[in-house]
């Protein structure tokens, strides 16, 4: 483990997981400085979490934090800002978070899930899999609880089951999950990784400390998922919702083959039908839990017992109300278009859909085809209103509204019995929110107060 006693370290961002390293290093003897550019006044119930031996600096970042052993920026912070690239020219290391906390702990086994889509999904089921065979097993990560915050929890007997964005891996070092799965890549955050190349390299960075006696998982549907397989010295375990795999996990006759090395079941005593999470992209999702907690020894009965009564997390696919046979789902955490695209698919045609928010550079061309077909209302807002309407243009009625509540309004009043409205907006929160989940419980909110 490594020792920070008496090292200066910068940590740039006074958000969650800045938050928590700053805590857990200066509990280790480290001299930690912690900066922001928003002021001390919009920081301040955060600043109120920060432990008293630690300096703060507010209202930009200063060259301070080149005086320093170390850097930590926080995921948020681009590559191209300035003084990370200062940092770079004078050979300060420049780690992320889950590194710090990754150097700290020793347990008996990390599974680390990354991917465009469906991360947060997976990560909960991984996590209720292992509570419910029994085992010491904490989650974190992007998920919500940093890393940093699990490090004083973690003995010899724990599994860590962590959610990894692309921004986490744009800066470790060392880390190196025992079991790493990709979900999928697709577009997203291409207005900072620049081009889908970049952003698939990142998500592969995840595999890239692992050696031959560690776990690969892959999505053998996704192309880019495929070529990274190419350059991965783990053993890999590909899953598939499209065909049979000759090794792997698999969909065959509403059941879920295993064929994993040595390991091999049947299946799961568990029928596909029965699973509750809706839409073939949670099929998905499921194949690779089953791989991930097969190749660390579960029994299949208990994975399937979880899978079977597992119904979602909030802000995925939620079902929210019923008012008059329209059914109103939440799916905020769709911030990208490709997640949109997989909730349309998820139900039948006739829905209304309300999408919208900042643009984060995918385009939303892909969505038009299955717009045409099975949206016949789509409901605008935020800045990303106007640009939504220029691609989509053609394929439905289009209504712009200036933000959730009227577009909430506006869906009801031209929903039909029988019809869905959707709330699924493939974008980030950021123009109008702090976040998905406070967009997510404003829209059911604003559900809530439609009258019958």
């Amino acid at each position: 483990m490594v020792n920070y006693k008496d090292k200066k370290i910068s940590i740039l961002g006074i958000g969650k997981s800045g938050i928590a390293c700053a805590n857990l290093l200066d509990s280790l003897g480290a001299k930690v400085l912690i900066s922001d550019v928003k002021d001390k006044n919009t920081l301040k119930n955060n600043i109120n979490k920060i432990s008293p031996g630690i300096k703060i600096e507010t209202g930009g970042h200063s060259k301070n934090i080149l005086n320093a052993d170390l850097i930590i920026p926080s995921p948020g912070i681009d590559t191209n800002f300035s003084l990370i690239e200062e940092a770079g020219k004078k050979n300060i290391p420049l780690l992320s978070e889950i590194e710090i906390a990754f150097s700290l702990v020793n347990p008996k086994l990390i599974i680390a899930i990354t991917g465009t889509n469906g991360k947060s999904t997976v990560t909960t089921l991984i996590g209720e899999i292992f509570k419910k065979a029994g085992k010491d097993v904490l989650v974190g990560g992007n998920i919500g609880t940093p890393f940093s915050d699990l490090v004083n929890k973690v003995n010899k007997n724990t599994v860590l089951v962590l959610e990894i964005s692309s921004f986490q891996l744009e800066r470790i070092k060392t880390f190196k999950p025992d079991i790493g799965i990709i979900l999928n890549i697709t577009p997203d955050h291409l207005e900072r990784h620049k081009n889908m190349d970049v952003y698939a390299g990142i998500k592969a960075d995840l595999f890239k400390n692992q050696t031959a006696r560690d776990f690969c998982i892959l999505n053998a549907d996704d192309r880019y998922c495929a070529e990274i397989a190419k350059r991965i010295k783990s053993q890999i375990i590909f899953f598939s919702r499209q065909k049979q795999l000759k090794k792997g996990v698999f969909i065959k006759e509403e059941k879920i083959f295993l064929g994993l090395n040595s390991i091999f079941y049947d299946y799961l005593p568990l029928c596909v039908s029965n699973i509750k999470l809706p839409g073939p992209h949670n099929l998905e999702n499921v194949l690779a839990v089953s791989a991930s907690a097969i190749v660390a020894g579960i029994n299949p009965e208990i994975i399937a017992e979880v899978l079977e009564n597992f119904y979602g997390l909030e802000h995925r696919l939620e079902f929210v109300r019923e008012i008059n046979a329209i059914k109103f789902i939440n799916d905020s955490k769709s911030t990208n278009v490709f997640s949109t695209l997989v909730a349309i698919k998820s139900f039948s045609s006739g829905m209304v859909l309300i999408m919208g928010g900042k643009d984060k550079g995918n385009g939303y061309f892909p969505l038009k085809k299955l717009i045409k077909e099975k949206i016949k209302l789509l409901i605008v807002l935020g800045e990303a209103s106007d640009l939504i309407m220029e691609q989509l243009s053609g394929t439905t009625k289009i209504i712009k509204v200036p933000g959730v509540r009227q577009a909430v309004e506006v869906a009801y009043k031209n929903s039909s019995r029988e019809s869905i409205v959707l709330f699924s907006p493939g974008c980030s929160s950021y123009d109008q929110f702090k976040n998905f989940r406070e967009r997510g419980q404003f829209f059911k909110s604003e559900v809530g107060k439609i009258k019958i």
